[in-house]
């Protein structure tokens, strides 16, 4: 007589599943969640490493509203956002619409310009960018062939942050893919029902692709909108660390740097970082708020 193979009933997979996850609750826990409530309570103190936290209420919060270097890597974080992001989504959507022609090698075509997404947060692309606009560096030599001599982009305060402005939209990579795949899922038959009503190829983009496509935007917008406000990488290593000429590419992110591991001021780097947390919650709010009246879906 066979031996009939036990079955395991749905409590015993979800035994298993429990065990499989204990890794995943480790790191919420210990990496995540304990540090986060760490911070939340450190704001409210006066914490310097070498002592113990000593309690001060709001005082944290109430020294950012006379702290002049606060409001200067508040001012330079909000050009940084305004400018690149919609710069890095225009200049993704457009190279995605040329790729989306059926180029031939798109796969190869596709790699490559993903790749900078890649390697444009690493330290070493933003030492590559300290060598090609920095102190005779490449785009300074260039120049000089037409008698501009700009000297070091990273030593002007006019020029330094454009300089990161660049770097950040030359990470378009990732949103082209996004957008290339949502223009993948428009169907064909639209865009010849605007040809048979006489459509042009702008009323076409504009009438037909871009409607269709504000889900991508939308979903872009938020990712690379928090990923804006968290850059770090890029402006302690192109700069030093120590926030650029005049404090012109002073990051929020390298501002906290500075507070908690150089001025050892924990209570008032965890402060800011609450601070910057709020307001990058408050930003997405006021995205989602918004996408209705623009964002348009396929049962709308």
């Amino acid at each position: 007589m066979p031996i009939k193979r036990a079955r395991r009933g749905p409590r015993g997979q979800g035994a298993a599943a429990h065990v499989f996850l204990i890794p995943w609750w480790l790191g919420l826990v210990l990496v995540t969640a304990v540090p986060l409530l760490a911070s939340l309570y450190l704001a409210f103190t006066d914490y310097n490493i070498l002592s113990s936290p000593e309690f001060n209420g709001l005082a944290n919060f109430r020294r950012m509203f006379e702290d002049e270097y606060f409001w200067a890597a508040v001012r330079v974080t909000l050009v940084y956002v305004l400018v690149s992001i919609p710069l890095q989504l225009g200049f993704a959507l457009l190279l995605a619409l040329v790729l989306d022609r059926g180029l031939r090698g798109l796969a190869f075509y596709r790699s490559a310009f993903y790749l900078p997404s890649l390697l444009g947060t690493s330290v070493a692309v933003a030492i590559l960018w300290r060598q090609v606009f920095g102190d005779s560096g490449l785009m300074d030599r260039a120049l000089s062939f037409f008698g501009l001599e700009l000297g070091s982009w990273l030593q002007n305060p006019s020029l330094s942050l454009s300089t990161l402005i660049v770097l950040n939209v030359w990470t378009f990579g990732s949103p082209m893919v996004i957008f290339l795949a949502g223009l993948r899922q428009i169907p064909e038959e639209l865009y010849e029902a605007a040809r048979v009503d006489g459509a042009s190829v702008v009323r076409q983009f504009t009438g037909v692709t871009i409607p269709l496509l504000t889900p991508i935007i939308f979903f872009n917008l938020i990712l690379q909108t928090i990923g804006a406000f968290q850059t770090f990488t890029q402006a302690h290593v192109v700069s030093g660390g120590t926030g650029g000429p005049a404090n012109s590419t002073l990051f929020y992110t390298l501002y906290i740097y500075q507070q908690g591991f150089t001025n050892f001021d924990m209570g008032y780097a965890s402060a800011l970082a609450w601070m910057l947390m709020a307001a990058i919650c408050l930003v997405t709010a006021v995205h989602f708020v918004l996408s209705k009246y623009w964002v348009f879906y396929g049962d709308d």
